[in-house]
């Protein structure tokens, strides 16, 4: 049994930290939240240690599947606009924004408690006092069809037609 199956199953000393790491192109820095009240230090799978900022973030995941509709959606604060000019450069700039969803235990800050999860952030709301943010792991919108591109690289044969 891993800490975390423990730590769901029984509680104890340790609490579960979610984080969120949202990244654009056209952002200089990276939007890093936690949830909490202290602010967090923690080191990513890749050896990156990043400070994440205490905010209060509810999370639900979606389920996986194949539906199509697996959306995780988040708050964030808008007080200061500056959410919201992110966002604006993001849509100027015609970026895609990834999300990446890690779990940490209070107890080991060294690594992810699982594997990250990362998602497309599909949309969003804006109200005076916050942005409300939806990722999905699955775009089936965005997905080409058919997946194979057929270019004179991959068929040959398309040159004679």
């Amino acid at each position: 049994m891993t800490i975390l199956e423990r730590v769901y199953a029984s509680g104890g000393p340790e609490v579960i930290i979610p984080t969120i790491e949202l990244t654009c192109a056209a952002w200089a820095e990276p939007i890093l939240i936690c949830a909490g009240f202290e602010d967090q230090a923690c080191v990513t799978e890749d050896a990156r240690t990043l400070t994440f900022i205490a905010a209060g973030i509810d999370v639900a995941l979606p389920k996986k599947g194949n539906s199509g509709n697996q959306t995780l959606t988040f708050a964030i604060d808008n007080i200061t606009g500056a959410a919201q000019q992110q966002i604006d450069a993001a849509l100027e700039a015609e970026e895609r924004v990834t999300l990446i969803y890690r779990t940490y235990l209070s107890s080991d800050l060294s690594a992810p408690a699982e594997p990250p999860l990362r998602m497309t952030v599909m949309g969003g709301t804006m109200t005076g006092t916050q942005v409300q943010i939806q990722a999905g792991y699955f775009d089936l919108i965005g997905v080409g069809w058919p997946r194979d591109l057929y270019t004179l690289q991959f068929a040959p044969g398309l040159r004679y037609l």
